[in-house]
């Protein structure tokens, strides 16, 4: 099965029981390089794709969470080499794991190596925030080679136009952005919002998965029915910063039957 087919599978698996599927990011060394691999099979425990944050020195669409992370993880020497080293030692995990990059590493790495890499570490797809749709064909042509995703994301102000070419041109999933600006905000969720997710899944023909400033099982139940999916970032990173049990954390946004269910 190719990466975008994996992707799409498990999240259509995941949300044929009513509640939406969950996407679950990590920054990559975060808190404690040597802690990645413990996190990540804890994570794969509870959501049902992994996304993996390659740190950067100049996150732009991340709040102030997950840039404290990355320069954190910077400062242990996390690369993204390293990363796809870890990750193939990971491997066979249960989930389908993405790796979340800006463009300037992934160059640097040059997209035919990265691509062949990325595959043989068990990655199934890239989501890169800084990669316009129309610079993104180098990219594109060298992970459609090894049968890997790339996804794109959509805002609340993406023109009605550029909506149908995103959704069109997305693999795996498309990622709908819930509000202009950047992540790990508290967002309330009005109806504004359901409503432009609802256009965006009305167009897409892959599952719409909501990310930015979802925190809370609160969230989660409000988008229930308006998205296939709900990305959670910077929430599940300040669990990791804290020590909680990021298994149980997780388990508990699908809400109580469910978390009750897997505890038993």
């Amino acid at each position: 099965m190719t990466g975008p087919a994996r992707i799409t599978a498990a999240l259509r698996r995941a949300g044929a029981g009513g509640e939406p599927a969950l996407i679950a990011y990590l920054t990559a060394g975060f808190p404690e390089r040597a802690r990645f691999g413990a996190h990540v099979r804890a994570i794969a425990a509870a959501a049902d794709v992994i996304e993996v944050g390659v740190p950067f020195t100049d996150p732009m669409a991340d709040g102030v969470t997950i840039q404290r992370a990355s320069f954190a993880a910077l400062a242990q020497g996390v690369t993204l080499r390293w990363i796809l080293d870890e990750l193939e030692q990971l491997q066979p995990l249960p989930v389908p794991v993405l790796l979340m990059s800006y463009l300037n590493p992934l160059l640097a790495f040059g997209p035919l190596p990265l691509a062949a890499r990325a595959a043989r570490a068990g990655v199934s797809g890239f989501i890169v925030p800084d990669l316009p749709l129309d610079e993104s064909s180098e990219l594109r042509a060298a992970l459609r080679g090894e049968g890997l995703a790339l996804v794109q994301m959509v805002t609340p102000v993406t023109e009605p136009e550029r909506l149908g070419q995103l959704c069109e041109s997305s693999e795996g999933f498309l990622y709908a952005v819930t509000m202009t600006g950047t992540t790990g905000r508290q967002v309330s969720v009005p109806p504004e919002t359901l409503r432009y997710l609802d256009a965006v899944r009305a167009r897409s023909p892959l599952p719409v998965c909501a990310g930015f400033g979802i925190r809370s099982r609160e969230h989660v139940a409000k988008l229930k029915g308006h998205v296939d999916g709900v990305v959670v970032g910077s929430a599940l990173v300040e669990v990791l910063e804290r020590e909680e049990d990021a298994t149980r954390w997780l388990r508990a946004l699908r809400g109580p039957l469910a978390a009750r269910g897997a505890a038993r």
